[in-house]
């Protein structure tokens, strides 16, 4: 299943979660590698139907964040991890900077 068609189905209810397969599958990476963000924090499940985990379609963008910074930068997953939080605080201070009208 592709990205567009994943969250095409999220947004018109028909896919409340995404299966980790499925989570993968638009990542082009194996079940494992979506087992192992959840290992490592980087992805929390919503919850998990008869043992396996379902994510919020924003786990989507987060999973393919993270192949990016692996396949371009090189970074492991703990790496990655550390990257997203950088990242993420980094927007945070532009979001600040911007309200605060001192962002160019």
């Amino acid at each position: 299943m592709d990205m567009q068609r994943l969250i095409a189905e999220f947004l018109d209810g028909a896919q409340p979660a995404l299966a980790a397969e499925d989570l993968a599958r638009a990542c082009g990476e194996s079940e494992a590698w979506v087992l192992e963000l959840v290992d490592t924090a980087i992805l929390q499940p919503l919850a998990a139907d008869a043992g396996r985990p379902r994510f919020a379609v924003e786990a989507l963008f987060v999973a393919r964040r993270v192949r990016r910074l692996q396949r371009d930068l090189g970074l492991n997953l703990e790496g990655a991890a550390l990257a997203l939080q950088l990242l993420e605080q980094i927007d945070e201070l532009r979001l600040r900077l911007r309200r605060a009208g001192l962002e160019t």
